[in-house]
C-alpha cells in the first residue's frame, strides 16, 4: 500500500528527535525502531538531507554525517532547530486530553498500573496548562461492541492470552477465528482489535461491533512480526482474492494512499495503474462508482460493465418519477 503523506512526515520528524538523542544509529536498528525496511529509511534520510529553514542554503539544510552514513551508520549534524521543545497552543492541549480520556475509557482496566499513572499524571498537567478549556472537554468514547465481547477482548490483552472469535465481516459473512490480540485502536468513527489471525497467517483489524462471540483461550498469544505504530493497521484481503487491475488518472492519486493496494505503476501519460485484491465485489463497484470520472481501465471488465448498469438503472429510475 503506498504511503500516506502525513505518515511519513511524523516519521521523519521522529528521525531527527530520535537521532538528537543518539549520536550514531545503525541504519538496521533505525529502520527496526520505526518498523519500515532499511531501504526507507535510506530514503527519508536522503529526503531530510535536503530539508530545512527558509533560504535553503546549504547552511540552511539539516545534515548528517557523509562518511558515518557511507558506513551504514546515520549521524545527525545539523538539526535546524527541529529538535526545539515547542509550547502547546490550548487548541493542542484541548486535543490531547481528549484522546488521553478517550485511551483511559476504552482500555480501562487492560492499563498496566505504571501506565495508567502515566496517562492520569499527563492528563493532571495538562489539565492544568490548559485551564478553564478543558472543562469543556466532554468524551465520550462508544465502542458499539457487546459488553461481554470487550470484558473478554480487555481480559485476553490484559493476560496476554489468545482469543477465539466469531466475526461477522463487511459481506456478512461468519466465520470462527483463534487470533493474538495485539492492541485495541480507533479509526472513523468504531473500534478495532489489531490482531494475528491464525487462519489468514497475517495481521488483521476486527471491528468490535461485527464480533458475535469472543472467548479466552488458554494458550498464550505468540509474538508476531506486525508494524508499532497502530494506525498502519490495515484490512488486507486473503492471498487468495481475486486480483483486479485499475488504471486511473491523476486526480484519483488518493487511491493509492488510502486503498490497501499489492502495486502502484506510474504510466507515461500522468495515469498510474493500482492492482489490489478484492474480498467484496460490492465494495470494488462502490469505489469505482466514487471515481468513475478518472477510470480509464478495469481488468477483470465485468466489474466496469456491473458499475454502468448500475448507474444506468439509477438514471432509468429517476427518468421515471413524476414531473413536479
Amino acid at each position: 500500500m503506498a504511503e500516506r503523506a502525513p505518515d511519513r512526515l511524523v516519521r521523519l520528524l521522529g528521525i531527527v528527535a530520535f537521532l538528537n538523542r543518539h549520536e550514531s544509529v545503525p541504519v538496521a536498528e533505525l529502520a527496526t525502531t520505526f518498523g519500515v525496511p532499511a531501504r526507507q529509511i535510506l530514503e527519508d534520510i536522503d529526503t531530510l538531507w535536503v530539508s530545512g529553514t527558509p533560504g535553503y542554503q546549504h547552511s540552511d539544510l539539516i545534515d548528517f554525517d557523509a562518511d558515518a552514513h557511507d558506513r551504514g551508520v546515520v549521524r545527525l549534524t545539523e538539526s535546524r532547530g527541529l529538535t526545539r521543545p515547542l509550547r502547546l497552543g490550548t487548541r493542542e492541549g484541548v486535543a490531547l486530553i481528549a484522546a488521553l480520556r478517550a485511551l483511559r475509557d476504552l482500555l480501562g482496566s487492560t492499563l498496566p498500573a505504571e501506565q495508567a499513572a502515566v496517562v492520569d499524571s499527563t492528563l493532571e498537567a495538562l489539565t492544568a496548562a490548559v485551564g478553564d478549556a478543558a472543562s469543556a472537554v466532554d468524551v465520550h468514547l462508544a465502542t458499539d461492541g457487546r459488553p461481554d465481547v470487550l470484558t473478554a477482548v480487555q481480559a485476553a490483552l490484559a493476560s496476554g492470552h489468545r482469543l477465539r472469535l466469531q466475526y461477522v465481516n463487511a459481506a456478512d459473512v461468519t466465520s470462527e477465528r483463534d487470533v493474538d490480540p495485539i492492541r485495541l485502536v480507533t479509526g472513523d468513527v468504531h473500534v478495532y482489535l489489531q490482531a494475528w489471525c491464525l487462519r489468514a497467517r497475517g495481521e488483521r483489524l476486527f471491528r468490535l461491533d461485527r464480533v458475535l462471540t469472543a472467548q479466552v483461550r488458554d494458550e498464550h498469544a505468540e509474538p508476531h512480526p506486525v508494524p508499532s505504530e497502530p494506525g498502519s493497521a490495515v484490512f488486507r484481503p486473503e492471498a487468495d482474492a481475486e486480483q483486479v487491475h485499475i488504471t486511473l488518472s491523476g486526480r484519483a492519486r488518493w487511491v493509492a494512499e488510502q486503498v490497501p493496494v499489492d502495486a502502484v505503476q506510474e504510466l507515461p501519460s500522468g495515469d498510474f495503474r493500482v492492482t489490489l485484491r478484492v474480498a467484496d465485489g460490492t465494495w470494488l463497484r462502490h469505489l469505482l462508482a466514487q471515481v468513475a470520472a478518472d477510470v480509464h481501465a478495469v481488468e477483470p471488465g465485468r466489474y466496469a460493465r456491473e458499475v454502468a448498469e448500475t448507474a444506468e438503472r439509477a438514471l432509468a429510475a429517476y427518468g421515471a418519477l413524476p414531473r413536479a
